[in-house]
């Protein structure tokens, strides 16, 4: 329905005062700042660049446009709406050349000096700054280790000098002679000394032998004592091995069980967790289902209401039309009555008139008859009788008629204010439920785009969550894979340790087996027989030995704690027999109680 003038001077009025009680500009940032190029001299203009035109001040248009003879008022459109009435100007070219020319790179530097960064921006920024100069130190440390490394390298690889190669010629020397002593320094080597000894000092064993055999029994008897209690301890040293295994592979079993509890919890609480979200977007689908009823609903109830208030309007104007029927109806019947009145009242004057005249007839005759007394004085009053009647009857009558006029006249304007006020009631109707319809609405978006905004928070809370579960997921398995390797690798370490351990084993045994055949050369060599027959040892075991030593073998026989022994011919002069040698020991006594216990042993 079109507004009429009336509704669009009020709605306009309305619009007026309140663009006059709120403030006229608001604050968009307290730090901003104007570029001073905005108001500098006009740039050149780049023909590849798309230029964007900034109008200058209107008044130094004007005065342009009047100093050009271009001043004219522009064209413009009036565009009603519901709350206001504007004159949109119509846009025209640009005349004047003033229009300032910026290009768009210019444009951008302007637009992102004034932007004013958020908290949310500034940590941001912080973040990367941080994550930045983490990833320089890392590099920098990373760079210091390949520099070492480098450094070790060719310090390794660097040329020696005379000095310090003959400064590592004698440290090696010095280590191959300690090594040479630590070795003599070994059980097989002190037997094969002993061995060496016992043929040298063979000429006093037989006055100690029935001492030694005693002495023998002793440190048999000890020996095997030690044995047992080797055996023993080393029964319990595999017992509490084997229970720390145990322990062991009973902790990996309760970390995996309760790894796999774990998982399995995990799992449940992620069911339970889909449970429940499930749940809560069907109530969720409920309550929007739920909303959007009750909007079909309000939907339909506003719509009956604006069926109803159309009827009440087009009530109202069938009263309008049935009482400006009415009002017609009643100026004809005033007009009628006051035609009517008219010509009763000239009926009532011409009766009047009549009847004065009449009784001024009769008075004329009365006055005949009595002429002489008061003829005068009866005409002059009579006269004045009749003037003041009609004088008075005149008066009544324009009184009369300015009442009605004015009775007819305030109707009028009253019926003109009724309709004008109720234009103004059904303007002001629509208005209201346009501005209604209006907040309903945004009301309704704003919800929508609450709800919205819920969903997508909820949405970025659950992505969130499983990018932890996935990360500790990873972390687990990360730290499983882990120890996994760790585990290969400990296994590879104690493989290397035990192939370590057997090729030092094997060398040592090697280097012991050089160093025997060294001694048996060098006894050789000094002209000492070798036969079974000068050992000083039991028959089976100098057979035996005399074997190893035709075969040129020297290692160490299980069952022999001696190996490599050799006989010393009797006769044969202190100095062969190396009782002055530094390794012998230092009295003919101590060296049969030696021989003599070591042959009881290997007996």
């Amino acid at each position: 329905m079109p507004l009429s003038p009336a509704g669009v001077l009020s709605s306009t009025s309305t619009a007026s005062n309140r663009s006059r009680n709120r403030p006229r500009y608001r604050t968009k940032a307290l730090s901003s700042e104007v570029d001073e190029s905005l108001f500098g001299g006009i740039k050149p203009l780049n023909q590849s660049d798309s230029p964007i035109v900034l109008l200058r001040d209107k008044h130094a248009i004007r005065k342009t446009l009047t100093a050009l003879g271009l001043d004219h008022k522009p064209e413009t459109i009036q565009l009603i709406t519901r709350d206001m009435v504007r004159e949109l100007i119509i846009p025209t070219k640009d005349p004047s050349g003033e229009s300032l020319i910026m290009s768009p790179e210019e444009f951008e530097r302007i637009r992102w000096a004034s932007h004013v960064p958020t908290r949310e921006e500034l940590e941001a920024k912080e973040q990367a700054c941080k994550k930045e100069k983490e990833a320089i130190v890392d590099a920098v440390t990373t760079r210091k280790k390949i520099m070492k490394q480098k450094e070790m390298v060719s310090r390794n690889n660097q040329k020696l000098s005379d000095l310090e190669e003959v400064a590592k010629e004698r440290a090696q020397n010095l280590l191959q002679r300690a090594s040479q002593l630590r070795m003599e320094q070994e059980e097989e080597l002190k037997d094969m000394k002993k061995i060496i000894l016992n043929a040298k000092c063979h000429a006093i064993r037989d006055a100690q032998i029935l001492e030694k055999q005693l002495i023998q029994k002793e440190l048999d008897a000890e020996e095997k004592r030690l044995d047992q209690m080797m055996e023993v301890e080393r029964q319990k040293s595999i017992q509490r091995q084997e229970e720390l295994d145990k322990k062991r592979r009973e902790e990996r079993i309760r970390g995996r069980r309760h790894i796999v509890e774990q998982m399995e919890k995990n799992q449940e609480e992620r069911s339970l967790l889909a449970e429940q979200r499930e749940q809560e977007k069907e109530q969720m689908l409920e309550y929007m289902e739920q909303l959007q009823e009750e909007d079909l609903r309000d939907l339909e109830r506003r719509h009956q209401q604006k069926l109803k208030m159309q009827a009440e309007i087009k009530r109202i104007n069938d009263e309008n039309q049935k009482q400006k029927a009415e009002l017609l109806a009643q100026e004809k019947l005033a007009d009628q009555m006051v035609m009517e009145f008219t010509k009763k009242k000239m009926a009532r004057e011409a009766e009047f008139e009549a009847e004065q005249e009449r009784i001024r007839r009769e008075k004329e005759k009365e006055i005949s008859r009595l002429r002489a007394l008061q003829e005068k004085v009866q005409d002059y009053q009579a006269e004045q009788d009749a003037l003041r009647a009609k004088r008075n009857q005149e008066v009544a009558d324009r009184e009369w008629r300015r009442k009605e006029k004015e009775n007819a006249q305030k109707k009028m304007e009253t019926e003109a204010q009724l309709r004008k006020s109720r234009l103004e009631q059904v303007a002001f109707k629509e208005h209201s439920l346009a501005v209604q319809v209006q907040r309903d609405r945004d009301e309704f978006e704003r919800i929508l785009r609450a709800q919205r905004e819920q969903i997508e928070k909820e949405q970025q809370e659950e992505e969130k969550k499983a990018m932890e579960r996935l990360q500790h997921a990873n972390e687990l398995r990360r730290q499983v894979r882990e120890n996994q390797q760790k585990q290969v690798q400990d296994r590879i370490a104690i493989f290397e340790e035990g192939q370590r351990l057997k090729e030092e084993a094997q060398k040592r045994r090697e280097r012991i087996e050089g160093i025997k055949k060294k001694k048996i050369e060098e006894l050789r060599w000094a002209g000492i027989p070798f036969s079974p027959a000068t050992l000083p040892v039991p028959g089976e075991v100098a057979w035996r030995m005399w074997a190893l030593g035709k075969a040129g073998a020297v290692s160490l026989d299980p069952d022999l704690r001696l190996t490599g022994a050799v006989p010393l011919q009797r006769g044969l002069p202190q100095k062969v027999m190396g009782l002055n040698h530094p390794g012998s020991l230092e009295t003919p006594w101590q060296d049969a109680e030696a021989l003599t216990g070591m042959c009881l042993g290997d007996g």
